[in-house]
């Protein structure tokens, strides 16, 4: 929140969320002129250019050149967000977009999360973003292995999170049904509700111990239990309409797009970022707030997505400072507000990562 909101008279207030309004729809720094020539506000030409002056020295306007009108600063934006935006008006083509992804029979989270990433994006010519967040420890609630050939058997692996995993897996030594069954037991028995760190070395030892002459089962196995388990944590994002950014001119410095793009393409840093968000409502960073620094120039948009008190997903937005935080933060707050009805609604989601997932993979 901005603490010096309290100094704004109304009047202040007034001009400010006009001005901010009108940088966002022309991008163009806003002058006095600007906004009584359009009837933005009723009061003189010379007292909008006294007032925004008295703005500018509270730190909520910037004027980035001598002749030019003004733009919105961190701070402007930020105490329009918190504080003036309005609730954004749906056209019924909106509502009715909104109402298609409720109605969808989709059974996995992430087919849910790239169509409203897509529909996010659509929404509001921003780029859309579909979030997975890290996990803070995964572990395994049931394991079952089904022999492929002599050679070869798939382990099912399924977290407590109701994350399905399926893995192939390759032996050097012959796999018997009999050995199979023993195993599953074993991992069900010595491996559940363990986390990845929590699977020591004696543990291994004792598996093998336990497996006897069919001990080579058991490390090609753990290593596939332990790729499942990073896999789940390290999270998945993503994007949607990247090629809305170029629409605008503050991404026209290319070194900084490449930049840009190349976090997102990187992911980690995007998703250290929401997976530590602590609100669960909407959050807004603008510009420096974000602690990513190629996103000086942008804004990230994002709300989580929860079910039992646990967050399965992530939607959000990012695009321009001047982006219109009045359509965004409307259409993030219905588009996660569908999808949290639609779960409610529906049989339990399974939270698969790839579509292919159920028959396995190398």
């Amino acid at each position: 929140m901005c603490a010096k909101g309290t100094e704004l008279s109304e009047r202040k207030k007034l001009i400010l969320k006009a001005l901010v309004e009108a940088h966002i729809e022309g991008g163009e720094p806003v002058g006095s002129k600007y906004i009584t020539q359009n009837n933005l506000l009723s009061c003189s030409s010379a007292t909008i250019r006294n007032e925004m002056a008295e703005l500018e020295q509270m730190g909520y306007l910037v004027q980035p050149h001598t002749s030019a009108g003004r733009v919105p600063s961190e701070m402007g934006y930020r105490f329009y967000v918190d504080t003036l935006v309005e609730q954004y008006a749906r056209t019924t083509h909106e509502v009715g977009q909104i109402n298609q992804l409720l109605k969808a029979k989709m059974a996995e989270i992430d087919q849910i999360l790239e169509t409203a990433s897509r529909l996010a994006s659509s929404m509001t010519n921003y780029t859309g973003i579909a979030i997975k967040p890290k996990a803070s420890s995964v572990t395994m609630s049931k394991f079952e292995l089904v022999s492929m050939d002599e050679n070869n058997f798939a382990m099912v692996m399924i977290t407590s999170g109701g994350a399905v995993k399926t893995k192939k897996v390759k032996t050097t030594g012959t796999v018997r049904e009999d050995d199979l069954r023993r195993l599953a037991e074993l991992f069900n028995e010595c491996l559940c509700g363990l986390s990845a760190d929590m699977i020591t070395l004696p543990i291994i030892m004792e598996m093998e111990n336990v497996m006897g002459d069919s001990a080579f089962l058991v490390t090609p196995a753990v290593k596939c239990v332990y790729e499942v388990m990073s896999e789940i944590d390290g999270g998945t994002m993503r994007l949607s309409g990247i090629n809305h950014l170029l629409k605008y001119p503050e991404y026209s410095d290319t070194q900084q797009l490449g930049q840009l793009l190349g976090t997102l393409e990187s992911k980690d840093e995007i998703l250290d970022l929401v997976s530590q968000a602590e609100s669960d409502d909407i959050n807004v960073l603008i510009g420096s707030e974000s602690p990513v620094k190629v996103m000086n120039n942008s804004s990230l948009v994002f709300k989580p997505i929860k079910k039992h008190g646990k967050t399965i997903g992530v939607i959000g937005v990012l695009g321009p400072r001047r982006m219109n935080y009045k359509q965004v933060l409307q259409t993030i707050d219905e588009i996660t507000g569908s999808i949290s009805s639609m779960m409610d609604e529906e049989a339990p989601i399974k939270e698969l990562s790839e579509k292919g997932e159920h028959h396995g993979g190398e």
